[in-house]
């Protein structure tokens, strides 16, 4: 099949959907399907073969965190260009209710269409009005599919109707054969801890690790806590200097770094707030073999089987979360053996299967 894919958000930065997009294009042609993503990215943004670069985006604040989007008037230009030139059996569409590219194609296209949800909120102006704008359009939309329980609730309630949920997918193979770093191996004596996020996004909870961390020492002064991302997070640095080595900003790092420090480190933890629809991050450390440890959100209970792969502690409570952490120290390899079979579902080959049963039932179809 000829697949055109749809991203609204931009490729110069790093996000959930974008890493979505692109793996599931490379999962299709490696599959033998013609695939073209078409997303925005600056001219000197350097972007895989099969992507055609919309042009520059806008930050826009957006649940917590900022959507990078292309608003410009000359996207719709781009977009009409884009589809005649793909002449494409199938277009997925993703985030079809941000006002961007996913929009405008579904606006203008009469292409059988595949439509994914990713987003979880509760209440959003900017989701009810985007909502109004994409209901006229949902007869056009052969199958929508939801990442998510959490996603296809917030749907629903802003649009209407359903969706089948399909959750992201995650390269398991490529985790679980990552090679460990031994300046980030922990040992019985000194296990290290792994955070990962964007640290200037308070709904990423580093606050809440931050506090933490202090009632963890107290009682195993050899753990060491690695926090990885973008972002300076000058409290929490100011907050953590006096515990030395025992905790280290690393920045921004690769996404071969990110495999090698999840298979390195003995649990990673998800201390966020809210905002999630999902959790990709919690399966790439079960896929590496990392014990999980994650806020009681209800897309990241879902990704952990309600607990019986990975520890659950209640949102927003720094003790609670170290309790917890401490508590997983002392012996979870039942739960990690469980984790390391639970987490095949999410792997993008079944995922992918997933999204091609959907394909063939849309474009196919009398």
């Amino acid at each position: 099949m000829r697949i055109g894919l749809v991203c609204p958000y931009s490729m110069d930065a790093p996000g959930g959907v974008q890493q979505h997009v692109g793996d599931l294009a490379e999962e299709l042609i490696g599959r033998g399907h013609e695939v073209s993503v078409l997303a925005p990215a600056g001219a000197s943004t350097p972007v895989a073969p099969y992507v055609v670069a919309a042009g520059h985006s806008t930050p826009i604040p957006y649940n917590g965190s900022v959507a990078r989007l292309n608003v410009s008037p000359m996207a719709a230009n781009r977009v009409n260009r884009w589809l005649r030139q793909g002449d494409f059996d199938l277009l997925h569409l993703h985030e079809p209710m941000a006002p961007a590219l996913s929009l405008l194609t579904l606006w203008t296209t009469d292409r059988p269409i595949v439509a994914t949800f990713h987003t979880s909120m509760d209440r959003s102006l900017g989701l009810r009005a985007a909502g109004a704008m994409f209901s006229a359009s949902l007869g056009k939309i052969g199958a929508r599919v939801a990442v998510s329980e959490e996603a296809r609730r917030t749907l629903t309630h802003y649009a209407g109707g359903s969706a089948e949920v399909i959750p992201n997918g995650v390269h398991v193979g490529r985790f679980a054969r990552a090679e460990a770093d031994l300046r980030w191996v922990g040992t019985a004596e000194r296990p290290t801890v792994a955070f990962l996020g964007r640290l200037d996004e308070p709904r990423k909870g580093l606050a809440v690790l931050a506090e933490a961390i202090p009632h963890v020492l107290e009682r195993h002064p050899g753990v060491r806590f690695l926090i990885a991302g973008r972002g300076h997070a000058a409290a929490e640095r100011r907050q953590l200097a006096p515990y030395g080595d025992s905790v280290q900003f690393l920045g921004a790092i690769s996404d071969h770094d990110k495999r090698s420090l999840l298979k390195s480190v003995d649990i990673y933890v998800a201390p966020h707030l809210g905002g999630e629809s999902f959790g990709i991050v919690l399966t790439e450390a079960m896929a590496a073999g990392a014990l999980v440890v994650a806020s009681d959100l209800p897309a990241f209970s879902a990704v952990l089987d309600g607990g019986r792969a990975g520890h659950l502690v209640p949102v927003g409570e720094p003790r609670a979360f170290a309790d917890r952490l401490l508590a997983a120290f002392a012996g979870s390899t039942r739960m990690r053996e469980y984790a390391s079979e639970h987490v095949r579902r999410y792997d993008w080959p079944t995922v992918t299967d997933q999204l091609l049963e959907v394909y063939g039932r849309v474009a196919f179809s009398p």
